[in-house]
C-alpha cells in the first residue's frame, strides 16, 4: 500500500475532526472565499480544462468516451460563474450539524439528544464534470466533513487546479485545507477503498461498472447510484399537451445526465393520437426512437428496443404501449434502477396511486424527471443521487452527509437505582 495514499487519507481524518467543530459563521467564511477564488483562479482553470479537452477530443475519436461525456468536460466562464453561485448558495442553507432531532425527558433531570453530526471522512469517486468538485467542496465544508476526491482521468488536470484553487481559499480562511483532498489514479482508488479505518463513506459517481465495482470491493459503506434509468407513464387521463412537454423536456433538456428519461410509457387509449405527435417533436430534435411492437405498429419506422435496462445518456428514447397503469408499474420495477419515475395524469386517484406504489428516490405527479436534482430541491448542491434506502436517498445535499449521536444530560443518575426500583422512567417526548 502506497504511503502517500495512507497519510493523506490521515490528513483528511485529522482534518475532518477540526472542521467538525467549526461554528456556522467559520464555515460560511471558508465557502465564501471557496467561491471568489473561482473568479480570481479563472485563467488557470479554463487553462486546465482545455488540455483535458484536447486530451479527450482523442479518446471520443477512439471511442474511449462518448460525446456526452465530453460535453460535460467543458468548462466556460458561465459555467464558472454558475460553480461559484453553487458555493454561495450552500453557504446560505441552515447549519445540519448540531441539531436536535429529538429530545426524550428519561427522568427528571435526565435529557436524552439525538443529535446531528458529520460523518467524517468522505471518499468521493466521480467522472467527468468539473462541477462535481465544486459541489462536493461545498457540501463537504458546510456539513462538517473532511472529502478525498479522485476524478476520471478525462477531467484531471481542471479537477487538480479547482482543488488547488479550494484548497488555498481554506488555508485563508483558517480552515485546514487537508479538509478538501485530491488523489489521481485506479490504484489509488483501491487504497482508499481499503482504508476502512480512515474513511467513513465512498460516494461514487458514474457508470454502473463503476458503482458496482466498488461496491464489491469494500467494506465502507458505499452511497450511490449505479443507473439512472427513468421513465414517464402518460396516463389514460393525461393532458397531451402537457405530456409532450414533460417526456421532451425529461429526454432533451439534457440526454447525457442521470435524471433524464430512458424510457417513455403509454396507455394503450391514447397511444394511436399521443404517438405520433410525441415522434414528430422529438425526431424534430434529432432524437432516436425505439420502441415495442405496438408502438413500431403506430409509427412504422422505429428500431425495436434491444434492452429496456438500458442508460442511454444520449438523445435516444425507448417508447412502450402499456395496457393500464399495472403493466406501466410492473414495468418500471422490472426495468428501471429506483432513480426517478413521473406520471402524466389529470385523475388524482390514479396519481395517488402511482406515488404510493413506485419504489424509486423520486416519484413525480406532473412535472419531468429533470426536477430531481439537489439543486433544484433546494439543497444547494449534491454530492450525488442515492438509489439505495439506507441512509439517504435521492438528492444527496448536506442531511445525507450527516449521522447523528446520543448526547446524554445528567444529574448524577446511575443505572441501579433504576434497576432496584428506586427510580422510574418517564421517557416523555419533549418539543425540540
Amino acid at each position: 500500500m502506497s504511503a502517500e495514499i495512507r497519510q493523506i487519507a490521515e490528513r483528511s481524518k485529522h482534518a475532518s475532526r477540526g472542521i467538525a467543530s467549526l461554528s456556522s459563521e467559520q464555515k460560511n467564511r471558508a465557502l465564501a472565499a471557496m467561491a471568489q477564488a473561482l473568479a480570481q483562479n479563472s485563467a488557470a482553470l479554463l487553462k486546465a480544462n482545455a488540455e483535458d479537452l484536447a486530451h479527450a477530443s482523442g479518446m471520443l475519436a477512439s471511442g474511449e468516451i462518448t460525446a456526452s461525456t465530453y460535453e460535460r468536460l467543458k468548462l466556460s466562464p458561465k459555467k464558472l460563474d454558475e460553480m461559484a453561485e453553487q458555493i454561495r448558495s450552500v453557504a446560505a442553507l441552515s447549519d445540519p450539524v448540531g441539531r436536535v432531532l429529538e429530545r426524550t425527558q428519561l427522568d427528571e433531570g435526565l435529557i436524552l439528544e439525538k443529535t446531528a453530526v458529520p460523518i467524517g471522512v468522505l471518499a468521493v469517486i466521480f467522472e467527468a464534470r468539473p462541477d462535481a468538485v465544486t459541489q462536493i467542496g461545498a457540501l463537504a465544508v458546510k456539513s462538517g466533513n473532511a472529502v478525498i476526491m479522485k476524478p476520471g482521468k478525462e477531467v484531471e488536470r481542471t479537477a487538480t487546479v479547482l482543488v488547488e484553487t479550494l484548497r488555498c481559499a481554506l488555508k485563508h480562511s483558517g480552515v485546514s485545507e487537508d479538509a478538501i483532498q485530491l488523489v489521481l489514479g485506479r490504484e489509488a482508488i483501491q487504497q482508499l477503498l481499503g482504508m476502512s479505518d480512515l474513511v467513513d463513506l465512498v460516494i461514487p459517481r458514474g457508470s454502473r461498472q463503476l458503482v458496482e465495482h466498488i461496491q464489491a470491493t469494500t467494506r465502507i459503506p458505499v452511497l450511490g447510484h449505479a443507473e439512472g434509468i427513468c421513465h414517464v407513464y402518460v396516463d389514460a387521463a393525461a393532458d397531451l399537451d402537457m405530456a409532450l412537454a414533460i417526456v421532451d423536456d425529461a429526454k432533451t433538456d439534457y440526454p447525457a445526465v442521470c435524471n433524464a428519461s430512458e424510457t417513455a410509457l403509454a396507455h394503450e387509449s391514447i397511444a394511436q393520437e399521443f404517438l405520433p405527435k410525441l415522434a414528430e417533436r422529438l425526431r424534430a430534435k434529432k432524437v432516436r426512437l425505439l420502441g415495442c411492437g405496438k408502438t413500431m405498429a403506430i409509427l412504422g419506422d422505429v428500431e425495436p428496443v434491444e434492452d429496456w435496462h438500458t442508460e442511454y445518456s444520449d438523445l435516444i428514447l425507448a417508447i412502450r404501449v402499456v395496457r393500464d397503469m399495472d403493466e406501466a408499474i410492473d414495468h418500471i420495477h422490472r426495468y428501471g434502477s429506483n432513480h426517478t419515475e413521473t406520471i402524466v395524469t389529470n385523475d388524482d386517484r390514479a396519481a395517488a396511486r402511482f406515488l404510493r406504489d413506485v419504489d424509486s428516490a423520486g416519484v413525480f405527479h406532473n412535472a419531468s424527471t429533470r426536477f430531481a436534482d439537489g439543486y433544484r430541491y433546494g439543497f444547494g448542491a449534491e454530492v450525488g443521487i442515492s438509489t439505495s434506502k439506507l441512509h439517504a436517498r435521492g438528492p444527496v445535499g448536506l442531511e445525507g452527509l450527516t449521522t447523528y449521536k446520543y448526547v446524554l444530560h445528567g444529574e448524577g443518575q446511575v443505572v441501579g437505582d433504576y434497576r432496584k426500583g428506586r427510580s422510574s422512567f418517564k421517557h416523555k417526548r419533549l418539543p425540540m
